[in-house]
């Protein structure tokens, strides 16, 4: 695994203006792992050619207190300035390095891309926005089905049910191992053989496979489903049926809370994370910047709340 000072989850102007932060103090090396292909996805995605970019929304009285900074302007400007700004600090960003997990070790945190163990980082900063989502099937999911079929882990556990968990990486056999205690449960995978999830979780489900507690079917994949009786009925592309309470897709992707709560970050009775004034969660030196932090904030607001905790890594953990 590549060890780091800093890993900064989300390239948007909050997870740039943490590298930027952290890089001007000397506190190095720093990686700033984004999922997509871009840097600040959202403005590229969702802002027409043209599209105003303003430094604060609602609030008009934010004055910068950090080093980023910047007046109204285009979306094409300000993704210039973004790109400049990459360029004079020499950020080391990753794209397509989708952050799937994040793991305590003694003195350290295991970020794990795509499943797997790659970076081990003494400082997190979460910087992933308000508008992640969890992949879904191609095929499209009936609106009657919508309270059987889900897209995130449960939070509490169904019972006596006959359920189908769909995916085949760490979190589907998670899962399934979880459900299969109480349920009858079927693990659907598209491919022969697993390659994504560890040894563990591999084992697990072995495991549970010769109790008789889940069956594990390999080599198949979901043509479509359909309401049927009040349950869910299942086309397999090889021709076969079957019908199910529950399913459960784990297909990579997640909503950000989902997310912040599966590796442990507490919340508050109105669904925000819990963080003190400096952005750091209940989780010692991992904190959170941006929208994540206030909901829906700016800009300007993110570009504060980098500078504000690097400020605070710096004078709480690091001096000496």
């Amino acid at each position: 695994m590549e060890k780091v000072k800093i890993a900064i989850i989300g390239a948007g102007p909050a997870g740039i203006a943490s590298a930027i932060e952290a890089k001007a103090n000397n506190i190095e090396p720093v990686v700033v792992l984004e999922k997509g292909e871009t840097v600040c996805s959202t403005i590229v995605k969702f802002y027409k050619p043209g599209k105003r970019v303003d430094a604060n929304y609602r609030e008009k009285d934010i004055k910068p207190i950090g080093i980023c900074s910047f007046e109204t302007e285009t979306k094409e400007e300000f993704l210039k300035r973004i790109e400049d700004w990459i360029n004079k600090w020499k950020l080391d960003i990753r794209l397509n390095s989708e952050v799937t997990e994040i793991r305590k070790t003694d003195e350290e945190y295991e970020i794990f891309v795509k499943d797997k163990p790659e970076y081990l980082a003494e400082f997190v900063i979460i910087a992933i926005g308000i508008f992640g989502k969890p992949n879904k099937p191609s095929y499209s999911i009936p609106e009657e089905l919508k309270n059987k079929v889900f897209f995130e882990p449960p939070l509490e556990i169904p019972e006596n049910k006959k359920i189908l968990v769909v995916g085949g990486g760490n979190t589907a056999a998670e899962v399934a191992c979880c459900l299969c205690e109480v349920n009858d449960v079927y693990l659907s995978y598209r491919r022969p053989q697993f390659f994504r999830i560890n040894e563990i979780n591999l084992k697990n489900l072995e495991e549970k496979e010769k109790q008789g507690k889940l069956k594990l079917l390999m080599a198949t994949d979901i043509e479509k489903i359909e309401p049927y009786n009040e349950k869910v009925r299942v086309y397999f592309k090889d021709g076969k049926e079957d019908f199910y309470d529950l399913i459960y897709y784990c297909l990579g992707g997640t909503t950000p809370e989902s997310f912040l709560r599966r590796i442990g970050i507490n919340f508050d009775e109105k669904g925000n994370p819990l963080i003190d004034e400096f952005f750091e969660t209940n989780l010692p030196k991992i904190f959170l910047v941006g929208d994540i932090a206030f909901k829906q904030g700016s800009i300007m607001k993110a570009f504060n709340s980098a500078h504000i905790v690097i400020k605070r890594i710096k004078e709480k953990y690091l001096s000496t």
